[in-house]
């Protein structure tokens, strides 16, 4: 199996949050999504965020993915503290550093496999052939470059989040990001996908966070968390 390049692992965590709160508002009315957490998480490190509906796990990847920010509290990434980027800087800075999986695939139907992962190398200087080149490594690496070809339409569930994977790989990328990665597929799918990307963290070194709501997927981790009304459980 071939993997993208592995990064150099830099010392202490890639990402420490530090007294973390999140408030929504709603109307007059205050949501406290995350209340007062601190979490380290190493390089390589394959961690499972588990809790209830409303737990703020979503809440808390979104936040270390540079997709929402915190109302209080600090949460660095690779030494950067997220909160504190511009929107143009975190853009730039999701795109480098964070690759992304989620419940739905999100590609898009009119595209090959192919192309659905080239797309986040077309806001990169990379020429074609860097290009394909590294859509056809991530396509090799969750075992679809027979199938670099086809439509969506032409994938099983299963294929297309692999797709979604590859995707999210092609950029080489330190941190994955997964929300409920396995919840639309049927077992043997789900664990293929755990598989592949239980392989990303302990072979290529990237650092995986996923959310679920089930064991059998966080049993894939190296490490699981509970989180419940916004705070840590034991």
């Amino acid at each position: 199996m071939v993997y993208l390049s592995r990064r150099f692992m830099a010392e202490g965590p890639v990402v420490s949050v530090r007294n973390l709160t999140k408030i929504y508002q709603q109307g007059e009315i205050e949501v406290l999504a995350l209340n007062d957490i601190s979490l380290d998480i190493e390089p390589g490190e394959f961690l499972a965020l588990m809790g209830p509906s409303g737990s703020g796990k979503s809440t808390l990847l979104h936040i270390i993915a540079g997709v929402d920010r915190p109302t209080r509290g600090q949460c660095v990434v690779q030494g950067i503290d997220v909160s504190r980027l511009t929107e143009s800087e975190l853009a730039d800075w999701r795109n480098q550093n964070v690759g992304f999986v989620f419940q739905t695939f999100n590609l898009i139907p009119v595209l090959t496999a192919f192309e659905n992962v080239e797309l986040p190398l077309l806001l990169t200087r990379l020429n074609g052939r860097r290009r394909r080149d590294q859509v056809n490594t991530a396509l090799e690496l969750v075992g679809l470059a027979d199938r670099s070809r086809h439509l969506q339409r032409q994938l099983s569930g299963g294929q297309e989040q692999r797709v979604a994977i590859a995707r999210a790989l092609v950029t080489d990328p330190s941190l994955i990001v997964a929300d409920e990665p396995t919840g639309n597929l049927d077992a043997h799918s789900a664990q293929e996908v755990l598989g592949i990307m239980q392989s990303l963290s302990r072979q290529a070194g990237k650092t995986v966070i996923m959310v679920t709501h089930d064991p059998r997927a966080a049993a894939y981790g190296s490490r699981t968390v509970h989180l419940e009304k916004g705070e840590f459980t034991a």
